[in-house]
């Protein structure tokens, strides 16, 4: 609960108000405290009216009590109690309405107010809400220092919550200037603390363990991520903190996607959703970012567009649309978002970065833009070993691949993919390792190996069920069969089969191009990809294949 306001006299209203948020019966402290309030002008009253709205996700009224408090305690002359209500206003106004101006200028307010009083937790707590604007403004150095001032305050003044808050945002502001052992240890601590019912505060217990979460899915620490998503679910359910909750199975979602479990993730995405409500804007981007993609690894694109577009400006909800344009075959729409999406995230910030590089690297490389790929393969390479996680050196690796493979070294390809397959498979990811053994599979044949490049794109193909439509076509392909007996299906893409189509036509590559308004490269790329489709060599063949199967 918060940490009563320190006054010499209270209503009994206000103590049972008090004693109700300490049990976390939130609609109980709501009528103890606006009983109170109803009575009499009580700024401690409105105070603690705002902690139970809070809780409930009345984020209007809980603005309301607290500016009503603000206002109590500055008439009552009371500086401290004022420049606490805020610093919480400036919080309430970033985090629940996602509007930094307004934040800003309550900010200004309680430095202002703090600015002639001797040392208090609020000096803290303004130290450590400047330390997120710095990270939000990737200054990991000033947030690490800011933070250091707001723990040792907490220590100071006996406050936990205000000392292992400000513990978790120095662990990640040490992973975003690479101290990694460092930064994990001081989350977990901060974690540890908040599981164990040590903060005063129930609000920064649970933003440490949304900071830790976020910390392992950004690294795709997902094993580390998955035993602590078991604790703070049951910490949630415990003190009936359903944004928590919410914010939880979004990140556990995301764990059950990674391992596989489609279904299981689907069940907690949802519940996500109708966890996070619409109320608080800033955190409901969480599960529809994450539903998004399991939408689309599930072949269904349009779904997930939409859910992405719902979720911006979320980084991961741009990475989303720039994969559902590769999906689509839009190699070029794909770039233009990633290069945004790179331009907006600071160097520092090495895990949402490589998010943005492995796509980058297809998108370029389907392009024609073999320079660039290279680039921006060794970035993530570089990045890989700074995060140095097995799930980002086999993307790392899987880069590699595609770049040696398009710079005609199938050997050296299929030894990258071979090792981000060994890499993913300690990593428990059916649905990557498929990914993977697909682009094995494909670089196989090219070696004239054709029994090993079957035997992977059947093992592809068995883990592929339900997910990924585009490489389980490309499995097909290499096993030069009708996907799952359905009839009337076929290797080739839509874009594929209009390019072919003209190609039967007579077309060269550059008329192709003129008619579809492609680029010459692009149509090269379709023209490549139809001959490992379809196990041809020449246009020719390509045509007649085709014609056999019913395409054309």
């Amino acid at each position: 609960m918060p940490t009563m306001p320190e006054v010499p006299h209270r209503a009994p209203t206000t103590d049972a108000g008090w004693d109700a948020l300490s049990r976390r019966d939130w609609r109980a402290a709501w009528d103890h405290f606006a009983a109170t309030a109803d009575q009499v002008p009580d700024p401690r009253a409105l105070e603690g009216l705002s902690w139970a709205a809070w809780w409930l996700d009345e984020v209007d009224a809980c603005i309301e009590a607290r500016e009503g408090a603000y206002r109590g305690y500055r008439d009552a002359g009371d500086d401290r109690g004022a420049a606490r209500m805020a610093l919480w206003l400036a919080d309430d106004h970033a985090d629940l309405r996602g509007e930094p101006a307004v934040a800003e200028g309550w900010f200004g307010r309680a430095e202002r107010l703090l600015a002639e009083l001797p040392p208090c937790p609020e000096h803290g707590w303004l130290a450590v809400f400047a330390a997120h604007q710095a990270l939000a403004v990737a200054d990991p150095e000033v947030a690490l220092r800011r933070s250091q001032e707001a723990a040792q305050s907490g220590q100071r003044h006996g406050q936990v919550d205000l000392e292992m808050f400000a513990v978790a945002t120095q662990g990640v502001a040490g992973l975003r200037l690479g101290e990694v052992d460092a930064g994990l240890r001081r989350l977990s601590e901060a974690a540890t603390a908040a599981l164990a019912g040590e903060y005063e505060n129930l609000a920064p217990a649970a933003w440490a363990c949304c900071l830790l979460l976020a910390a392992c899915e950004d690294r795709r620490e997902y094993d580390r991520g998955a035993q602590w998503c078991e604790q703070v679910a049951a910490f949630s359910e415990r003190t009936n903190a359903r944004f928590l909750r919410g914010v939880c199975s979004a990140h556990y979602g995301a764990i059950l996607t990674w391992h596989g479990r489609l279904a299981d993730a689907e069940r907690a995405l949802l519940a996500a959703i109708e966890d996070l409500s619409d109320r608080r804007p800033t955190w409901r981007p969480e599960a529809l970012v994450r539903l998004g993609e399991l939408r689309r690894l599930q072949g269904r694109p349009d779904e997930a567009a939409s859910l992405f577009e719902a979720a911006l400006p979320h980084p991961l909800a741009q990475r989303g649309l720039a994969a559902v344009s590769l999906d689509r075959e839009d190699p070029a729409e794909a770039r233009d978002l990633l290069q945004r999406m790179l331009r907006q995230l600071p160097t520092e910030h090495a895990a949402r970065r490589s998010d943005a590089l492995e796509l980058l690297v297809r998108a370029e490389l389907a392009l024609g833009d073999h320079e660039a790929a290279v680039h921006h393969a060794h970035e993530l390479q570089l990045l890989a070993g700074s995060v140095d996680t097995e799930p980002l050196h086999a993307a790392a690796s899987v880069a590699a691949g595609l770049v040696a493979r398009a710079s005609g070294a199938p050997a050296d390809a299929c030894t990258r993919f071979e090792d981000a397959i060994d890499l993913l498979l300690r990593c428990r990811a059916p649905l990557e390792v498929a990914a993977v053994r697909v682009e094995l599979a494909e670089t196989l044949v090219a070696l004239g190996r054709h029994e090993t490049a079957a035997r992977e794109a059947r093992v592809a193909l068995t883990a592929l069920a339900g997910a990924r439509p585009a490489e389980r076509t490309r499995a097909q392909a290499v096993l030069g069969r009708r996907s799952d007996g359905d009839a009337g299906t076929h290797p080739l893409t839509v874009r594929q089969v209009e390019v072919l189509r003209l190609i039967s036509q007579g077309l060269s590559d550059q008329q192709v191009a003129e008619r579809l308004v492609l680029s010459e490269h692009t149509v090269h790329r379709h023209v490549a990809n139809i001959y490992t489709r379809l196990g041809c060599s020449t246009r020719a063949a390509a045509v007649a294949h085709a014609t056999r199967l019913g395409v054309l």
